[in-house]
């Protein structure tokens, strides 16, 4: 694969950023990559790893000379760092982020965007708990969805050689409106999320299970729980405040659907739940058969190593 940008701008050196780092690394897409991160102890982490070639104090630095600037902060901060890159992005550059919710972000960063920049938004269906300038690996995307919502009259070029890059990384590209973006991620991952912290605040708040019975007891449904919690809460809160009515929507439905096994458990309607779980596990088949997890036990972690 030749290289497909000369210099690659990476604002916010997180678990994404650092993986595209990597992964640019890893395949030689670019011929630079360089980054911003407004922690001091962050940027002095990724030279020391040497994830980018050099990392600036202001993102106006960092964009300069860049034909790809990545966005890679919180949805609620694309706005402020749009302004502030806007008046230092090279003629006919393409920019793009990397976070979950879409038409806000369009509506948040266009508007600062000079004529001839491609503003062409994404997001990668991939992702750890875990975060940092340490947390990334060239791996991260492979064979994992990056979807791509254009605006109307986006250049088709632009667009193309965004997805040649992004595909080269080991992703599976797919092109869709932002708000039906916005939709079914509140299906696949907003909505999940927000039942996964309410899961864990009922266990921290009953009181006649112990922390400790609650850690030390953890099965499998509940240890998964808290795996999602464990996400970043300033990423999470942004999603949330700006994905609002998907989501809302979404929790309206499940919340129907609560009330029905509720109903099914206090009748004691067996074969009703039966049914409903047969239903669903086809879902967790289809996302097996997908290949987006695997079919091993425990959630696709493994046995725990013998210390023998």
């Amino acid at each position: 694969m030749s290289r497909v940008y000369n210099r690659v701008a990476l604002i916010g050196l997180g678990l994404i950023a650092s993986s595209i780092a990597h992964a640019v690394k890893w395949k030689d897409l670019a011929g630079e990559v360089v980054g911003h991160a407004r922690s001091r102890e962050t940027r002095e982490t990724a030279l020391e790893i040497g994830l980018v070639s050099e990392v600036f104090e202001t993102a106006a630095e960092a964009v300069k000379d860049a034909d790809l600037v990545v966005l890679c902060v919180p949805v609620g901060a694309m706005a402020d760092v749009a302004a502030e890159v806007a008046p230092h992005l090279a003629p006919g550059a393409t920019v793009t982020d990397v976070g979950s919710v879409k038409q806000a972000v369009i509506e948040a960063v266009g508007q600062h965007l000079p004529e001839g920049v491609h503003f062409i938004p994404g997001h990668p269906l991939a992702g750890t708990e875990h975060s940092g300038p340490r947390s990334g690996f060239a791996t991260l995307f492979v064979n994992r969805w990056w979807l791509l919502t254009p605006p109307e009259g986006t250049d088709p070029e632009a667009v193309q050689r965004l997805r040649s890059f992004i595909e080269a990384m080991g992703a599976n590209v797919d092109q869709m409106e932002a708000g039906h973006h916005d939709l079914v991620l509140a299906v696949t991952s907003h909505t999940p999320h927000l039942i996964a912290y309410t899961m864990v605040g009922v266990a921290d708040h009953l009181r006649r299970v112990t922390h400790e019975e609650v850690i030390k007891y953890s099965a499998s449904g509940f240890r998964d729980f808290t795996r999602i919690a464990a996400s970043d809460p300033t990423m999470w809160r942004d999603v949330f405040l700006t994905n609002k009515d998907a989501t809302l929507d979404i929790l309206g439905r499940f919340t129907e659907e609560l009330f029905v096994l509720q109903r099914a458990i206090r009748m004691g309607d067996g074969d009703a739940l039966f049914d409903y779980f047969t239903r669903t596990r086809a879902i967790r088949r289809g996302i097996i058969e997908a290949g987006q997890d695997t079919d091993a036990p425990d959630f696709g972690r493994g046995a725990p190593k013998s210390d023998a």
